[in-house]
């Protein structure tokens, strides 16, 4: 069963209430008797494993020889020819 958490309008007191999906929701603050309403969270999310940074998603892929080659290496090979 699902924990919910509640905050009431009047005394802004917060407590959780164990109910299932089908449940009412609770109506009387436990501490004054006010109207409670059903506070909502996101979900925590705990990312683990390789693919989830820029530099594991992207698959590493060889440059060409020439590209790889200097400039001033590629006019050093043509005054020699």
């Amino acid at each position: 069963m699902p924990v919910y958490e509640y905050e009431c309008d009047v005394c802004n007191h917060r407590f959780e209430k164990k109910q299932g999906f089908h449940d009412k929701p609770v109506e009387k603050c436990p501490k004054c008797g006010g109207k409670p309403r059903r506070v909502i969270r996101s979900a925590p999310v705990i990312f683990k494993g390789s693919g989830f940074y820029i530099t594991d998603s992207r698959k590493k892929v060889p440059e060409p020889e020439k590209a790889k080659e200097k400039p001033a290496e590629k006019k050093e090979k043509g005054k020699e020819k």
